[in-house]
């Protein structure tokens, strides 16, 4: 098996209601069979016209999340099945405003593998679609998958044997936030205009459609849902200011 490799674009700066498309095509003209395009979910939202006043910032977090919870730094939401901080919202990078997550970065990231593997002439192609997550008791940032296809996103291991011929009960390997943290680490998280990024040899396995769902654990089966209490799942409303 090849080694993978993973290597960084660095581009001009993304204009807001820009054709997406056409942006990676101008610079990524060529593509391998077999690769994976990384997709940084702000140019996506930006290509969308995601993008509002600060002053609005508490009443999107409220719209945007499934749940959320005020906490010393920020409101702490579920969106689209994950814990995310403010419902995804950004500061970072948006000249002013704020940037939201892309409506639905499944369907975005459909729509560019399907016109993408036109443009490039190629078989296979995996889309991959990110942002950045904070996990539990640990500092800094790591990449999430918000979106992809091409791809399948999880390797089940769960009834095959480990080393020793012990039967994996419950072992299953995330590959889209794992390369997903992956191309993060090189694109930065700073000044640094890579949103692009291109994935060769990597283990996965390729296919036409995606499971969005197969990623997801149930609120009251996640591993975390004890530090959280009980949780009240209901749409969040916002606070009344007298």
């Amino acid at each position: 098996m090849q080694p993978m490799k993973l290597k960084t674009i660095h581009t001009r700066l993304f204009e807001e209601g820009e054709n997406i498309e056409r942006f990676i095509l101008e610079h990524i003209p060529k593509l391998g069979d077999g690769s994976i395009l990384v997709v940084t979910s702000k140019i996506v939202a930006l290509a969308e016209r995601r993008t509002a006043t600060p002053e609005e910032k508490e009443k999107i977090i409220l719209r945007e999340s499934e749940w959320a919870v005020p906490t010393k730094y920020v409101w702490l939401t579920i969106k689209d099945g994950m814990f995310m901080a403010a419902a995804g919202i950004d500061e970072s990078n948006a000249q002013g405003k704020i940037i939201l997550l892309p409506k639905d970065s499944f369907k975005a990231a459909a729509r560019l593998h399907q016109a993408l593997l036109k443009r490039y002439k190629i078989k296979k192609l995996g889309v991959l679609i990110t942002d950045s997550r904070v996990l539990p008791l640990r500092a800094g940032v790591v990449g999430v998958a918000l979106g992809y296809a091409g791809f399948a996103g999880i390797k089940d291991y769960r009834g095959s044997a480990d080393l020793f011929g012990r039967t994996l009960k419950m072992t299953r390997v995330d590959i889209a936030d794992s390369l997903a943290t992956a191309a993060v680490l090189l694109m930065g998280e700073g000044k640094e205009r890579k949103p692009l990024a291109i994935i060769e040899g990597a283990p996965i396995e390729f296919r036409g459609r995606v499971n969005r769902q197969e990623l997801v654990i149930p609120v009251a089966d996640d591993l975390y849902v004890p530090l959280f209490g009980k949780l009240n799942l209901k749409k969040p409303e916002k606070k009344r200011r007298d």
